[in-house]
């Protein structure tokens, strides 16, 4: 059972499923009742999980984890700091415009490198982003384990965690390095508990990519998927307010045959979408100067 169904249980034995008396009740609006329980089934913020503690009289480990009763006999604000404990590293709190590192992957040494800041990680780009909780930094999507939530050049951005058991909000997606047989891989991945505790299951969001186990001290690095940017190919325009690399600096890098298209305003003759996706995400610059 997960904390939906919890959501769901305490509706109906303590509510008899009255979702707008329950939302009533606890303090909360009907629509994140209806985010919760309905089909959407959304993950509830630190704030909802506090209310439905302390006005509902809930168990904070029941209904972080299903253990033990459901209602409490303890004072109620002994449950605060349990769901905070656990809920620390949603970041709910959002900032009105943040400016996020976007790295190339390929040219990093690899997301241990990256977070603990042993080698001088330089970024392609800067992406301007309103009203999301804090970012680490941004990286670009490749292959299709999570197709069609996230496709291969979809940018996914991210908040760097340190790996603990405790730290791990089980079903949510996650941005993770590991090491099996000596080999190193880097994945996007929803994390899921698995029967043993010394593993983890990876699972997609693509069911033609089965499942994964491995063990829980393999995961070298680990940071939690926050937003995703995706662009549009088919077009030959792009938001100037994501990327603030200089311009000059970017055409620097492009190839010749780039630069006149740039210069005579030609890049709609480009047939092929796959060159123009191309030039969109790695030569951002390239596209102000379309009208």
């Amino acid at each position: 059972m997960n904390i939906n169904a919890r959501f769901e249980e305490i509706i109906n034995s303590l509510y008899k499923g009255n979702k707008r008396a329950f939302a009533q009740s606890v303090g909360i609006s009907a629509t994140v009742v209806e985010n919760v329980v309905g089909t959407r089934k959304g993950k509830p913020s630190y704030d909802v999980l506090e209310k439905v503690c302390a006005n509902a009289n809930i168990s904070a480990e029941w209904l972080l984890t299903g253990k033990g009763e459901m209602q409490r006999a303890e004072d109620r604000q002994l449950a605060i700091p349990a769901i905070k404990e656990q809920f620390s590293l949603r970041t709910d709190r959002t900032i009105g415009m943040q400016s996020v590192p976007l790295y190339e992957l390929d040219a990093t040494a690899g997301l241990v490198a990256l977070f603990d800041g042993t080698t001088r990680q330089v970024p392609v780009s800067h992406l301007q982003i309103p009203d999301l909780p804090p970012c680490d930094g941004a990286l670009y999507v490749r292959g299709d384990s999570m197709y069609p939530l996230l496709k291969s050049g979809d940018i996914v951005l991210y908040k760097e965690i340190p790996y603990t058991a405790s730290s791990i909000l089980w079903g949510e997606m996650y941005l993770l390095s590991f090491t099996l047989d000596g080999e190193n891989y880097i994945t996007i991945k929803y994390i899921q508990r698995a029967d043993d505790d010394r593993f983890v299951r990876l699972v997609s969001h693509n069911p033609h990519h089965s499942p994964k186990e491995i063990p829980a001290d393999s995961i070298r690095a680990l940071a939690l998927v926050k937003a995703s940017v995706r662009f549009n190919t088919m077009g030959y325009k792009c938001s100037r307010a994501l990327f603030s690399n200089s311009k000059q600096r970017q055409l620097e890098r492009l190839p010749l045959f780039f630069r006149r298209l740039y210069k005579n305003k030609r890049l709609k003759f480009v047939k092929s979408v796959s060159l123009r996706g191309y030039i969109y995400r790695h030569f951002p610059a390239f596209l102000h100067g379309f009208r």
